[in-house]
């Protein structure tokens, strides 16, 4: 049996949020397949199209940039886990999150607001009603962050800033459970083939495809990390040498150079 297998065979159920598409989807369709029959909770505005004959999906619609919602979707995650997995780890994916490109505050400053919603304040507010329970029955939480986050991101400067809260926060929430069953693990991909471009108001193909990579292989660095226990996971050796560099430089050099990169991109910027 593989790592991943043994790993995932700890939890009796799975949390994740935005799995309709991109990585949430592949999460749902690796765990599923290394774990069959696991209960699976996923909060998303759509239905994930996953044909799995043995997929143990509970469905839990959401708007995760409305907070009554989400706390009423939160109240449902609680119930499904009495119902169906009272006992053992559990294992929450915080997922689901979405970007802007252009000058701020383009497209508009509702569109930037709402995605600090869902980016940030619903990865905190459901991971804080879930905790009292993940503490007690143990397990681990991933949040999906981004390469973006090691750097600000000019036409991108919310979305980048948003990802270097989870960041952040993860890593410390981490260090908060030392000594406890429940751990974190941030994970940064950079450009991945999913819905992200098209959302963020840019063409297919606007990133070179040498740079990115498919959802199944960010799924798969991710769990391979969390078996591994560690804290932190940049997904792709090329994002791992970029962000390493990153490091190296003043911000503001930093921050002049992923200008010049990301403008390029303005090039493939879908027309309105």
């Amino acid at each position: 049996m593989s790592s991943l297998s043994n790993e995932l065979l700890k939890y009796s159920a799975v949390i994740v949020t935005g799995g309709s598409s991109g990585i949430g989807k592949s999460f749902i369709e690796r765990v599923a397949k290394l774990h069959s029959g696991v209960p699976i909770c996923n909060l998303s505005r759509r239905v994930p199209d996953i044909n799995l004959s043995q997929l143990n999906l509970r469905q839990v619609p959401c708007d995760l940039s409305q907070s009554s919602a989400l706390a009423a979707a939160a109240a449902e995650v609680l119930n499904f886990l009495q119902e169906v997995a009272p006992r053992g780890p559990v294992l929450l994916i915080n997922n689901s999150g979405f970007g802007a490109y252009g000058h701020f505050p383009e497209p508009n400053l509702a569109h930037q607001l709402e995605m600090m919603d869902v980016n940030m304040r619903a990865v905190v507010d459901l991971t804080g009603q879930l905790l009292p329970v993940l503490k007690q029955r143990g397990g681990a939480i991933i949040t999906v962050a981004s390469t973006a986050a090691f750097q600000p991101t000019p036409y991108l400067a919310t979305y980048g800033a948003t990802k270097a809260f989870v960041l952040h926060w993860s890593l410390a929430l981490n260090q908060e459970l030392r000594g406890t069953d429940l751990r974190t693990l941030a994970v940064c991909p950079g450009p991945t083939s999913t819905e992200f471009f098209r959302r963020a108001g840019l063409k297919k193909g606007s990133v070179t495809d040498s740079l990115g990579q498919t959802t199944e292989q960010v799924v798969d660095e991710s769990l391979q990390a969390l078996a591994a226990g560690k804290a932190l996971v940049v997904t792709g050796w090329k994002n791992k040498l970029l962000t390493s560099f990153s490091g190296l430089l003043p911000k503001t050099w930093v921050t002049r150079i992923s200008a010049v990169v990301l403008a390029r991109w303005r090039l493939a910027k879908a027309s309105a």
